[in-house]
């Protein structure tokens, strides 16, 4: 069974009783708070110029990610949503965004953009985010467990064009706790985990692209 049908999403008000203290009921009343993520990204060794065009398709995601909405778990198999923020973005759309703002800034690549950018590139990078959820340990309330933890994990593929051969896989995977139970703070920790993931899928590829 897949976990996209294993995982239940908890979207009802009618959780109230074990989802109030938690912080996960949405109330229609109060605006959201958008947030999105400005990543530190640094590559982990000294990137070579490379001579070829790049377009970063938008990662492919399971549905209980694939949302404005900021997942977290606090059961295996369960994913529920912050009910006082959401992101700016689908999550693999705003990842996609911050890919493309990472190679740019290696300043390493003649041209880099997304499929509708109108590039001819010389490949296209395709990766799949599997994870992008803050992780509650032990279960119970938001308001009595320790903060969580910010987990995001992509696996992205170099694909050659125009015989579209996949050249290079890279897998990059990281865990960043929050400094408090606070949104902002566990935003934070989405932030550091996602340039970790960043700095490794950019030197990756560069390196042995």
């Amino acid at each position: 069974m897949s976990r996209a049908t294993t995982r239940r999403l908890f979207l009802l008000a009618s959780a109230a009783g074990a989802a109030a203290g938690c912080g996960i009921v949405p109330n229609v009343s109060k605006p959201l708070t958008l947030y999105t993520l400005k990543p530190k990204v640094q590559p982990t060794q000294a990137v070579p110029q490379v001579p070829w065009q790049l377009v970063v398709a938008e990662p492919a995601a399971e549905r209980d990610i694939d949302t404005t909405r900021i997942a977290l778990t606090r059961t295996a198999n369960v994913i529920e949503y912050f009910a006082d923020g959401n992101w700016t973005d689908t999550a693999p759309a705003l990842v996609q965004a911050k890919m493309i703002e990472a190679f740019e800034g290696t300043n390493a690549i003649v041209a880099v953009g997304r499929d509708a950018a109108g590039l001819k590139p010389d490949y296209i990078l395709q990766s799949d985010l599997r994870d992008f959820e803050a992780v509650y340990q032990g279960g119970g309330t938001a308001a009595s467990a320790a903060p969580p933890t910010a987990h995001v994990q992509l696996i992205a593929k170099l694909v050659q064009m125009p015989d579209r051969r996949i050249i290079r896989s890279v897998s990059a995977d990281a865990a960043v706790p929050a400094a408090s139970k606070d949104l902002p703070a566990i935003v934070t920790a989405f932030e550091q985990a996602l340039g970790q993931v960043l700095s490794k899928i950019v030197t990756d590829i560069l390196v042995t692209g």
